[in-house]
């Protein structure tokens, strides 16, 4: 499998893949002691991004942050959420030591609590 970061979302509390949620990733820039966005998606039917995160020369060596945007997505589910829910955004911080090596990243979710793991 070539090098990429993917992700995938599974919602814990319809037993369906999260479609339509906004993923966000970072990368943290020594230099600049600050998260510089490199990429905004959102998730298909599948609860997959259609292209992965980052690809081939793309992937460096470094330490990055997915944010995703579960309070909404449980919103557009119709799910009764407490205002302000649980949780609005989960923010996964993770290193890529490997660049030519495939990273992705599932995240398992319901209003209350999450998994996530080094998937294949």
């Amino acid at each position: 499998m070539m090098s990429g970061l993917t992700t995938h979302i599974l919602d814990l509390t319809h037993g369906k893949p999260a479609a339509n949620v906004a993923v966000r990733l970072y990368k943290f820039e020594d230099s600049l002691s600050d998260w510089k966005l490199l990429e905004e998606s959102v998730t298909n039917g599948d609860g997959r991004l259609d292209a992965p995160l980052l690809s081939g020369e793309e992937m460096k060596i470094g330490v990055y942050q997915l944010i995703f945007s579960i309070g909404s997505y449980f919103r557009s589910q119709e799910t009764k959420l407490p205002e302000p829910p649980f949780l609005e955004e989960v923010p996964v911080q993770f290193g890529i030591s490997d660049p030519s090596a495939h990273y992705h990243i599932p995240l398992l979710v319901s209003p209350w609590g999450y998994q996530l793991y080094r998937g294949s």
